[in-house]
């Protein structure tokens, strides 16, 4: 048995992130294999610090070797995760403790015995000749002769463990505990497990995917369908195909808002088969879906972007719904896309990766359309449904409210037909900003490079920065002139409301980040509206994908302009998907839709293209303009940050980083192309008092540009750039 391990620190900087060597002692050997979290005695003063042992050896390369303290019996990491740790540190540039956090439990559910949860069960065993006072002998009456869990009998006795301990101690009870899984998704209402009947172009999309799956090979395949076509049937029935093999299969969505809906579709078919896995579970939560998953439980896990690291031990599927959303890329270490991850997942399984959208992202449909992936299509509305109708209403002249008179008449046929409707508003708060009518200033947050936003709550009317969350009262000057004039502009997702409840007699419900910050508001907003607990249902993104409300006539956008003139190259693209995908929540089940996009540019292609359903139309002109201008399928992007509190150290740290990288790219690295612009200050300059800069290179990955991309990494990582933050994002979800 060998006696030394190589560990890799979980909290070390890239500086270090490499392997030390460790003894293993007698009493912990056959405990410490590769993949076990370990803690180890660090640096000069044996700081207790966290690993994973990435091999074991014979022989220790230092002289010296420290022992292993202890190894954490609740979590290790298998063969294919520290396959999957290894891929993210080459693909992404992240450390090995940003790889193995991203692919466990949070670690404060690691410590020994903190993270599983215990149910105690009791049970009478003997006589009890000895009974002391009341309570000692309510609980003794109340056991039986099967064990019967605790928390029940002590609320009907008004008991507690003093009482329990006693009676264990005659002879007259025993205690047991087993393991307890907790499950926030327990008791939520499924949908009902209706028969999975396919239509003809359904079943035509069905039987293409299966042929993909039984090739034997990993495939890809891009499930195209407009919105309503029943792309969810199909996948139903390709998860019953996989898991008829005794595979598995993970569902990713791309908002934690679309999770219950999906369990519900799923748990009606599966039962306790299934397992949810997203950021808002506790610790707790996440810790014990991660065990019932890595012990065989599970064949279904159903998530947003991080439950593409599921521990399933047979996978065979992966679909990624609503695949264009920028959601799947993670914004922070390490930066992977969900997909990237899939594909390599079930490239060492050889199973199918499914990906589904009405509105694809363009690389993807590049992709399916040049043959890389195979490209399935659904082009009609199940059940004989059809697209809504969509008018644009032209808001340049129109009045200041939110609510046009298209939309206004609308909404009142709606309400008066007692139909439902969604309001989409991609904008939250009272109003947009407050501005100064003779300087033009808006006023600033006076740490971030933002405009406050006003928010009214609990009867507050107050400033708000969505960046770094100070909030301060509202001026009656300007801060940077000083004159009186000021007004407020635009209009956000609490104003509607206000406006919609002045206007209408209907019942409303606001659906964003301000609603939604408690546990399961999501579910209770979400059911609430689908139980008619309200006429209308206002909010931002997280209203305009997925949801399927049968009673849901009427969709109207409030601002179609919002994300049209953001400076990045897929602005195009988010709105069409956008305004695509909220048109498609009206009308789904026989009842006619109608849809209306208020604008100021009702003559905008986009728009317009949005209206049509058309996305091939749109597609084909988006293409046109990446392949002359250079942007993605036609190469990768790289974005390297800088970040300081001091803004001079900030800039010339940043030229810095550009010089380096033109030393490499022209000795060491020649061969690499690369087209760098910058540096030059982020889209927002300044966040919590902290100064960002940044490159942006258009390039091709593989190994020799993320060779590159390390060596410049590990330069500006090193102790004496102490207060700089450096980070690179290849393909990052904005630019």
């Amino acid at each position: 048995m060998q006696p030394f391990a190589r560990v890799a620190l979980l909290d070390a900087p890239i500086s270090l992130d490499r392997p030390f060597d460790y003894h293993i002692p007698e009493h912990l050997r056959g405990d410490v294999v590769r993949g076990s979290l370990v803690y180890v005695p660090f640096s000069g003063a044996n700081k207790r610090r966290m690993g994973v042992v990435v091999s074991l050896c014979s022989e220790s390369e230092s002289e010296k070797t420290k022992d292993i303290l202890d190894v954490n019996r609740f979590i290790s990491l298998d063969e294919e995760q520290m396959a999957i740790c290894r891929f993210l540190k080459e693909y992404t540039l992240c450390t090995t403790g940003d790889a193995v956090r991203t692919l466990t439990p949070p670690f404060s559910a690691l410590k020994s015995g903190r993270g599983e949860k215990q149910t105690v069960f009791a049970r009478r065993t003997g006589p009890a000749p000895r009974l002391r006072g009341e309570k000692q002998t309510a609980l003794y009456n109340a056991l039986t002769d099967e064990f019967a869990p605790l928390s029940p009998l002590f609320a009907a006795t008004g008991t507690s463990m003093v009482q329990l301990r006693a009676l264990t101690r005659i002879g007259a009870a025993e205690i047991k505990t087993e393991s307890a899984y907790r499950n926030p998704y327990a008791d939520l209402e499924k949908a009902p497990g209706k028969q999975n009947v396919l239509s003809p172009h359904q079943a035509e999309a069905y039987r293409k995917l299966c042929a993909l799956y039984e090739s034997g090979k990993s495939q890809c395949a891009l499930l195209f369908g407009v919105t309503g076509s029943g792309k969810t049937r199909v996948m139903k029935e390709m998860i019953d195909r996989v898991c008829a093999d005794g595979k598995s299969v993970i569902v990713l969505v791309p908002e934690i808002s679309l999770t219950p809906q999906t369990v519900g579709i799923f748990c009606a078919f599966y039962g306790e088969r299934v397992a949810v896995l997203h950021s808002s579970l506790s610790a707790g939560e996440r810790f014990d879906a991660y065990r019932r998953i890595a012990g065989g439980e599970v064949d279904v896990v159903i998530g947003t972007r991080s439950a593409v690291f599921a521990p399933l031990q047979n996978l065979g599927m992966i679909i990624i719904d609503e695949e264009q959303e920028h959601t799947y890329k993670s914004d922070s270490s390490p930066k992977y896309h969900a997909r990237d991850v899939a594909a390599f997942r079930l490239g060492k399984r050889r199973g199918l990766l499914l990906l589904a959208s009405a509105t694809p992202s363009v690389e993807s449909f590049y992709k399916a359309k040049s043959g890389v992936y195979t490209l399935v299509e659904l082009t009609e509305r199940y059940g004989g449904a059809t697209l809504p109708t969509v008018r644009i209403d032209d808001m340049r002249f129109g009045a200041l409210t939110p609510f046009g008179k298209l939309l206004t008449e609308e909404m009142q046929k709606t309400l008066a037909e007692k139909n439902q409707a969604i309001l989409f508003l991609n904008r939250r708060g009272y109003n947009a900003f407050l501005s100064c009518r003779d300087c033009g200033e808006a006023v600033l947050c006076p740490h971030c490079s933002v405009s406050l936003t006003r928010h009214k709550t609990g009867g507050r009317d107050y400033l708000l920065c969505h960046y770094c969350g100070f909030h301060s009262d509202i001026p009656r000057t300007c801060p940077a002139c000083g004159k009186e004039h000021l007004a407020f502009m635009g209009f956000g997702t609490q104003k509607a409301e206000e406006a919609f409840a002045q206007t209408f007699s209907g019942r409303i419900l606001r659906m964003d980040a301000d609603t939604t910050t408690e546990k399961a508001a999501y579910d209770k907003l979400l059911g609430d509206f689908r139980a008619r607990g309200a006429d209308v249902l206002l909010g931002t993104q997280m209203v305009a994908k997925g949801h399927d409300f049968p009673d849901v006539t009427l969709v109207g956008v409030l601002n179609a302009d919002a994300l049209l003139y953001m400076d990045d190259f897929r602005a195009g693209e988010r709105t069409f998907s956008l305004l695509t995908q909220v048109i498609g929540r009206a009308g789904r089940a026989g009842k006619r839709g109608t849809a209306v996009i208020q604008t100021m540019n009702p003559k905008n292609q986009t728009i317009r293209l949005a209206a049509a359903q058309d996305y091939r139309a749109f597609y084909a002109e988006d293409i046109k303009l990446r392949r002359a201008y250079t942007f993605p399928p036609f190469c990768d992007i790289a974005v390297i940050s800088v970040t300081a509190a001091d803004e001079e150290r900030c800039t010339r740290t940043a030229l810095e980083v550009f010089e380096v990288l033109k030393s490499l790219s022209t000795a060491d690295f020649s061969d690499v192309p690369i087209l760098s612009f910058g540096p030059f200050e982020a889209p927002v300059f300044k966040v919590s008092e902290t100064y960002r800069m940044r490159l942006v290179l258009k390039c091709r990955r593989d190994k020799r540009l993320l060779e590159l991309l390390r060596r410049v990494a590990d330069r500006f990582t090193a102790p004496r750039y102490k207060g700089v933050g450096f980070g690179v994002d290849i393909n990052p979800s904005s630019v």
